[in-house]
């Protein structure tokens, strides 16, 4: 029997439990890489420099890069992948006619809410990523075999190499130049719209950074890398879809407590060398040790984000530990809510239109001056 009949055998009306913790933890972790984001301008820092210069502050950045940084995005993506697999699965089997139809009308509300809440609340959205991603699964990948995906997960890890190298290769000193500048600039105008703006200033910010990361050619070199990216652990959440690995979590844990280790040596041994390698090359431009940083760093990703899932998985089917799991349940039943009520809560918090805490909130401490 294939892993796809399997899958829609099995009575998927129920909820998983797990992925609904998994969810939670997600949630959680995006809200951590986020606040920068929410807090301050990272165009600042274009040139290299430090925003918050204290060395504590910097040591809880590393601390957050190394542990969060892309982890948490890509369980959100395996679980977008899982999902897929699993609501596809039972559309099919309810109204197999017009499974594709209902399927893609759930995806083009979800573009739609994302691209309303990029626009309009925060250009950080990953929602409209989901959305795209999920019509060329529904309309081509879902079709590919599991080996078939594991080639092309193979290409996406590829992939950031090759990029890397070709900015190396073609990138000048003169246009990281221009680039420095013009994030610099960016920076003053996001000060203004967010840190003195009113909520139609800041509107208007996050819709001329959405545009100007879909339309300025450099800018969507990087947003397709991010897609690749997200197509990986999208895929992988396939195929745990697939081959039902949450459902039999039980039966495979002695392969999860080994991969377990596997997973977590590999993810700090690369997120501590893409952490001490671009903490030493802060200057900005294309290099080939950064290039380097950038293997190490996607390899982490998944390494990482495997790592967090198996660990949660074990600790999951432990009873003393089903309580202190209730809060992230619940979280994870409602990720579109809670994840738009993070930009809700925390747009009031920091933009000027709220509690006007722009660029006054650090790592660790509060200031009135990032520079005192």
């Amino acid at each position: 029997m294939s892993t796809t009949s399997r899958a829609t055998a099995l009575p998927i009306a129920e909820r998983v439990p797990l992925l609904d913790v998994l969810r939670g933890f997600a949630l959680m972790g995006i809200l951590i890489m986020n606040m920068p984001g929410f807090s301050y301008s990272g165009g600042h820092e274009a040139d290299g420099s430090h925003y918050w210069p204290a060395a504590y502050d910097q040591l809880a950045e590393q601390v957050r890069d190394a542990l969060f940084s892309g982890k948490f995005n890509s369980l959100f993506s395996l679980l977008f992948g899982l999902g897929f697999t699993i609501q596809f699965a039972r559309m099919q089997q309810a109204d197999p006619v017009h499974a594709d139809g209902q399927y893609l009308k759930r995806l083009l509300v979800l573009l739609v809410f994302g691209v309303m809440h990029a626009c309009v609340f925060w250009d950080g959205d990953v929602l409209h990523i989901y959305a795209v991603l999920g019509i060329v699964l529904l309309f081509g990948l879902r079709r590919v075999s599991d080996r078939g995906l594991v080639w092309i997960m193979a290409g996406c890890l590829v992939y950031p190499l090759i990029s890397s190298l070709l900015r190396v290769a073609f990138v000048t000193k003169e246009f990281t130049d221009s680039r420095v500048v013009f994030w610099k600039s960016v920076a003053v105008r996001q000060d203004i719209a967010f840190g003195q703006g009113s909520f139609l200033d800041a509107a208007r910010e996050y819709t001329s950074m959405m545009v100007f990361n879909y339309t300025n050619l450099y800018q969507l070199w990087g947003t397709f890398g991010w897609y690749v990216s997200m197509t990986l652990t999208m895929l992988i959440g396939v195929l745990a879809g697939r081959r039902l690995w949450a459902q039999r979590a039980e039966e495979l844990m002695p392969q999860i407590r080994r991969l377990t280790w596997i997973a977590l040596g590999v993810g700090l041994a690369c997120s501590a060398a893409f952490t001490v390698i671009f903490e030493m090359n802060r200057n900005p431009g294309p290099s080939l040790i950064k290039t380097l940083g950038g293997l190490c760093y996607n390899v982490s990703r998944p390494a990482m984000m495997i790592f967090y899932v198996l660990l949660i998985t074990q600790l999951f089917h432990k009873p003393s530990w089903k309580s202190l799991f209730a809060p992230f349940a619940v979280a994870g039943r409602m990720p579109l809510t809670n994840y738009l009520m993070q930009t809700a809560i925390c747009t009031a918090l920091f933009n000027a239109w709220g509690f006007g805490l722009w660029a006054k909130v650090c790592l660790l401490y509060t200031s009135p001056s990032p520079r005192d």
